[in-house]
């Protein structure tokens, strides 16, 4: 039976890590260190903000992650920041993710992104990745003023594609991401690439898939 699955996007379409290797030449090998504390930092701030009852853009929070970055590992040159910033916005898509979304909507389901990412940086990515035509939806929390996990976000799916939480399937390669959308309903499909041991027991996901290639099995 057609249906609905909604993607989050950086770690999960996009790779967040893939155009640091361009700079390795330039930075050295602790470019990498540096790119994981920049993610993690950069979803740091999104939480905390919220829980604090504040908003503020997801592209400049990604501002002051890379930032502290830098600061954190000085052997990369802070001359790159703006160059790292620009790659933001056309960050390359994992290789199956083109083909899992044509999959899906040959199959006859809709698809989506939900997203902490402003508008301007998710259209940015998604043209760049050349998946506009593979989508029926690309929705911001910006719309809300808060970010994931809070469960009033996930509800930005329900309501724009006038479905219940049941009908949605939400693909996420975050298990916090996956939890807060089984938390309200939603078939939590987590993408563990990383082979990572599962948290959350309260809420585990109705599959566990090392890659976007599979799930054009529950296509």
């Amino acid at each position: 039976m057609p249906g609905l699955f909604v993607f989050d996007a950086y770690g999960t379409l996009f790779d967040v890590h893939a155009c640091i290797a361009r700079f390795e030449k330039e930075a050295g090998p602790d470019i990498a260190r540096m790119s994981d504390i920049w993610r993690t930092k950069q979803l740091e701030y999104t939480w905390t903000l919220t829980l604090a009852g504040h908003y503020t853009e997801f592209w400049t929070l990604t501002e002051r992650a890379l930032d502290y970055a830098l600061a954190r590992v000085p052997s990369v040159p802070k001359a790159l920041k703006p160059r790292l910033m620009d790659l933001y916005f056309q960050l390359d898509a994992f290789p199956d993710a083109r083909a899992a979304l044509k999959a899906l909507k040959a199959a006859g389901h809709k698809t989506g992104i939900l997203s902490n990412g402003s508008p301007k940086m998710l259209d940015g990515a998604v043209d760049g990745a050349n998946l506009r035509g593979e989508l029926d939806a690309v929705l911001s929390v910006d719309a809300l003023k808060m970010f994931k996990p809070t469960p009033e976000v996930y509800g930005l799916v329900t309501e724009h594609f006038e479905c219940k939480a049941s009908d949605v399937s939400f693909v996420s390669s975050n298990r916090w991401d996956v939890m807060a959308a089984v938390s309200v309903g939603f078939r939590g499909l987590w993408i563990n690439r990383a082979g990572l041991p599962d948290e959350y027991a309260d809420f585990p996901p109705a599959k566990v898939l090392n890659s976007l290639t599979e799930l054009t099995a529950l296509a």
